[in-house]
């Protein structure tokens, strides 16, 4: 199993419950992965977090509104249970696959390849519960940039794109050094709509994934990686 950085940080998990996300806060639905088939069983909500951490969503949504009052969080996924990354883990391998002209059911370097790039932005279903994923503990969420009105932001890449184009400020440098200024202004608002995002998370609290735009947390692994802390406040949550 790939280990993160952040896998060896020890948890002690505070037993905060899952709680339902509140109506302020607006779902991409139908969601993306239920929509796919991913096994989420009976009453197995994804759009569930800790109580801490929506608590601090809605923190991270005020200080958006402050910043700009036309736009609004808008939720993609939240808690996951390893069924389901265990589904989507193979699901992207198999797509990516597809996307490069290979077989999934066939070992190749190419398909390594591709097995090493998806783990870049796929945590591995692990049932060690010393390295859960971290949408398994509630405390991760996927999300983007809505109007009010409810219309869905263009972030430059969708989220759960595979590949460079999905790191925070892959958008900074080419946009600063794209000679097409009509291009250029296109990049630099995809950027400026990305650090928009991540202040108003990083003003509630929460940590970002290195590689992905869209992924915060706060209290797992990942976060207390990012943030110095000595320990994790949640674990695996449900099942």
């Amino acid at each position: 199993m790939l280990m993160r950085p952040w896998s060896s940080i020890p948890i002690h998990d505070c037993q905060e419950p899952l709680q339902a996300l509140p109506v302020q806060l607006q779902r991409i639905e139908p969601h993306p992965y239920a929509a796919l088939g991913a096994p989420y069983g009976a009453g197995g909500c994804p759009f569930r977090l800790r109580s801490g951490v929506l608590e601090r969503l809605l923190l991270a949504q005020e200080h958006l509104a402050a910043r700009d009052a036309d736009v609004q969080l808008a939720i993609f996924d939240a808690w996951r249970p390893l069924a389901v990354q265990r589904y989507m883990v193979e699901h992207s391998i198999a797509a990516e696959c597809r996307s490069r002209a290979l077989d999934p059911a066939v070992d190749s370097p190419q398909r390594q390849a591709v097995l090493a790039d998806v783990a870049r932005f796929w945590a591995p279903p692990s049932n060690d519960p010393a390295t859960p994923p971290p949408h398994s503990t509630g405390a991760a969420v996927d999300l983007t940039l809505a109007s009010t009105s409810g219309n869905l932001l263009d972030m430059g890449s969708a989220i759960d794109a595979i590949g460079s184009v999905s790191e925070p400020d892959h958008f900074l440098e080419r946009g600063e050094q794209c000679a097409d200024a009509a291009e250029r202004h296109m990049l630099l608002i995809w950027h400026e709509r990305r650090v928009l995002l991540r202040n108003a998370m990083a003003a509630a609290g929460f940590a970002q994934h290195p590689n992905e735009w869209w992924h915060f947390s706060w209290g797992d692994q990942l976060w207390a990686w990012r943030t110095g802390e000595r320990q994790a406040v949640y674990g695996r949550s449900g099942c």
